[in-house]
């Protein structure tokens, strides 16, 4: 006799025990279970029911079967199965970032099409942690009789569903109720089924296409890239463009050929912010057959947009970060816009990177994965100027326009002046300009918040988070500090030193004081403030565009939300606020950092027939990163980065992996951090021609977050499958010695410095 047995992870598991455990499938579900099918376990000395993913599925004598081998509970429907591609991402998730299997599958599919255990009956069952949102659709299957003799009512509804299968809602608004319906269904005229409801959630845009016209340039790059795109091979590449070339337009030509050949398109965008934009783009060129993937949807509306993109009812994917898991199948084209952004790189397990899985994807699909940015990320120009990829360029704005003229505003001279004020006299008066002219203008600041710190005048003791190590925030709209990083709050705001009993003095700017101080200077001024505080409600970016675009506003002030992608043809003047504390921040990253951020935000002025300039605030006007990227050359910059990446050993001439030591107890987990550095140097010594650089322990730059202190390892590598399988060796010895006790673990291969 043979059994079947399933090898699954279960979910709750540590890096350090996630391994695959052996239960049998019983009969009953024998045609369910598969590779990749969720089911339900009975796990640990108490059989305690949990969630696991099948990975491997044996048939075997049961004379060698496991002994005391448990029987799975319970398994989800064949359609919740994972495909065997995004199985394989699953699979590729855990071997990249050191996440468990189950932190790997959360990340591949959304919550609302995930499982829950649960008891039913006294019996353990999964349930879906979302009930799906359907609606009932009524299809013809026979015709009336005419006897006896049907009514007005029926005759419309057999009517109406001659043209093909309506919902109830649709026949309803035409007068056919559920109880005429029923009795239709009784008689086998109508047929009944249960499917998710319609989302249309871009309905407001209208299908307007327009013949796609490119320029000479771009007209170029299309070309070079189309023989990769039509290839049944995977290539990558990557359009360099300066700000306002019209990348947009390149992408738009290569989707639309992309669905001509029969395959379908991923397009990502780093922010929510940028979305509205190129789902308009794209739905008005192209039509209904898009769908969206990012965290503004609730749980319901993701996953019916995933449901539609899973049953092959879409043929254009946008979206940010998750998108790139959507389970879109025959992709032909992979785009990354804006590819140089952070938040393409997830800062919770899993730790991936989008740019990692696209290429993954691009490589499974033979598609096209295409880079995009005025400002690339070093490692990705160097891949293409070395020849790993190929590189397009686009040197001029789209339709001829000159890029915007940028200045310098030397804040020392503001200070030595006598202007106390973070916004500058020449700022103020550019800004007058502008609303005297009719004109918009959109000001980066990247600090949201009203005043920094507040700290005591007599002891300089500075207020900070119980839970973090870092200094809480004035909110001025809930009178409050708060921490940005864990959301602690202190209510009433204190005025008194808790060291000394001294007086607090509250110093420092962020976007809500800058806010009041033009609403001061400018009180005919319509301002938008757009930062995490102002954008919490739901649609909030989208509103707030649309209503900035409308030129219901004068002014956007943001925070980096409002640097990259926006098009708006009446904006002329850019400011930019405190750029010097991105520009001595900590880690290699630093000086491209502020490069691209300064490059992308000039680069919203002057994008339609009205000229634009760029105002920059600064201590150091004459730093060579700000000047380079006032002159938009991303060469020069270039040049000057690799050289230090080369000098110092950073990517892309090495890999950088940050090791995360995290506990209760600050010298426990500076312990563990050291003991892990020792057993990974004795292992790494056995293999001498293995290139390795081990930096610390050192604490983190915010040592103690929601309680819990943090140290650090960083490892100069190449990460490869030798030294994946060095650092797993050492997770291993780490645990046996229970040093998970002390500090847990977490690896991350896209830090730049710190976690």
């Amino acid at each position: 006799m043979t059994l079947s047995i399933a090898q699954v992870a279960v979910d709750n598991a540590t890096i350090h025990f996630d391994k695959l455990y052996s239960y049998q499938i019983p009969e009953r579900l024998s045609t369910v279970v598969w590779p990749g099918s969720m089911v339900l376990v009975p796990f640990g000395r108490g059989d305690k029911p949990r969630m696991a993913v099948v990975l491997k599925v044996d048939t075997v004598d049961e004379q060698a079967a496991p002994k005391r081998l448990k029987t799975l509970h319970d398994a989800a429907p064949e359609q919740a199965r994972l495909t065997p591609d995004l199985l394989e991402l699953v699979r590729f998730l855990k071997e990249r970032t050191f996440c468990t299997w189950f932190e790997a599958v959360k990340a591949v599919i959304p919550y609302g099409a995930q499982y829950r255990a649960a008891i039913v009956n006294g019996k353990p069952v999964m349930q879906n942690r979302l009930t799906r949102s359907t609606e009932r659709v009524y299809t013809l299957v026979g015709e009336l009789p005419q006897k006896p003799k049907p009514g007005p009512r029926q005759l419309a509804a057999v009517e109406a569903l001659r043209k093909g299968p309506l919902t109830a809602h649709q026949l309803d608004e035409v007068g056919i109720s559920k109880p005429t319906l029923d009795t239709l269904c009784k008689k086998g005229v109508l047929a009944v089924a249960q499917q998710d409801k319609a989302l249309d959630l871009f309905g407001n845009i209208p299908f307007d296409p327009h013949p796609i016209t490119l320029a000479e340039e771009q007209q170029r790059a299309y070309d070079a890239l189309l023989p990769d795109l039509e290839d049944a091979a995977p290539h990558a590449a990557l359009l360099h463009g300066v700000t306002g070339s019209g990348k947009t337009v390149v992408f738009l030509k290569l989707i639309e050929r992309t669905l001509a050949l029969g395959r379908k398109a991923l397009v990502l965008v780093p922010e929510i912010s940028l979305t509205p934009q190129m789902i308009r783009r794209l739905k008005s060129t192209f039509g209904s057959r898009l769908a969206v993937q990012h965290s503004a949807l609730n749980n319901t509306e993701r996953l019916l947009q995933w449901r539609r993109i899973q049953q092959g009812n879409a043929d254009i994917v946008v979206g940010t970060r998750s998108a790139v898991f959507a389970p879109l199948q025959n992709i032909g084209l992979i785009i990354i816009d804006e590819e140089q952004e952070h938040t393409y790189q997830s800062e919770s397990a899993p730790r991936y990177d989008a740019h990692d899985v696209a290429k993954k994807r691009a490589a499974m699909e033979n598609a096209l994965l295409l880079f995009a940015s005025a400002t690339p990320l070093t490692e990705t120009y160097h891949a293409a100027e070395s020849g790993k990829y190929k590189l397009l360029t686009l040197t001029k704005r789209y339709g001829g326009m000159p890029l915007p003229q940028v200045d310098f505003i030397d804040m020392r001279a503001e200070l030595a002046s006598g202007n106390p004020r973070e916004v500058s006299n020449r700022m103020v008066r550019e800004l007058q300009e502008n609303l005297e002219n009719g004109e918009q203008s959109i000001l980066l600041l990247n600090r949201r918040g009203y005043h920094t710190v507040g700290m005591c005048v007599t002891c300089g003791h500075v207020l900070k988070c119980p839970n973090c190590s870092v200094p809480l925030v004035y909110h001025k709209p809930q009178q409050a500090l708060m921490c940005h990083h864990c959301g602690h709050t202190v209510r009433p705001l204190p005025q008194i030193c808790p060291e000394c009993g001294g007086n607090l003095n509250y110093s420092g700017f962020g976007t809500q004081r800058v806010e009041e101080e033009l609403s001061e200077l400018l009180p005919t001024a319509r301002i938008l403030r757009m930062d995490q505080d102002s954008t919490g409600q739901k649609n909030s970016h989208e509103t707030m565009l649309a209503q900035f675009g409308n030129q219901e506003y004068d002014i956007l002030l943001g925070t980096q939300m409002v640097a990259k992608g926006l098009d708006f043809e009446k904006v002329t003047l850019v400011g930019v606020l405190g750029i010097d504390s991105l520009l001595f921040g900590q880690g290699f990253r630093a000086y491209e950092s502020v490069f691209s951020l300064v490059t992308q935000v000039i680069g919203r002025g002057g994008r339609a027939a009205l000229p634009g300039r760029a105002l920059i605030q600064t201590t150091v006007p004459n730093h060579p990163v700000l000047q380079l990227a006032a002159e938009q050359e991303y060469e020069a910059f270039y040049r000057e980065e690799i050289a230090f990446r080369k000098f110092g050993l950073y990517p892309p001439f090495c890999s950088f992996c940050v090791v995360g030591f995290v506990g209760a107890q600050e010298g426990a987990v500076a312990m563990a951090a050291h003991r892990f550095g020792i057993l990974l140097a004795e292992r790494a010594a056995e293999q001498p021609q293995m290139p390795l650089r081990l930096l610390g322990p050192a604490p983190m730059a915010i040592t103690m977050l929601n309680g819990k202190y943090r140290y650090k390892l960083t490892l100069k590598c190449r990460n490869d499958a030798a030294f994946r399988a060095l650092l797993r060796q050492t997770l291993e010895a780490y645990a046996q010695e229970k040093l998970p006790q002390k500090a847990s673990v977490i690896l991350d291969f896209n830090s730049d410095g710190d976690l």
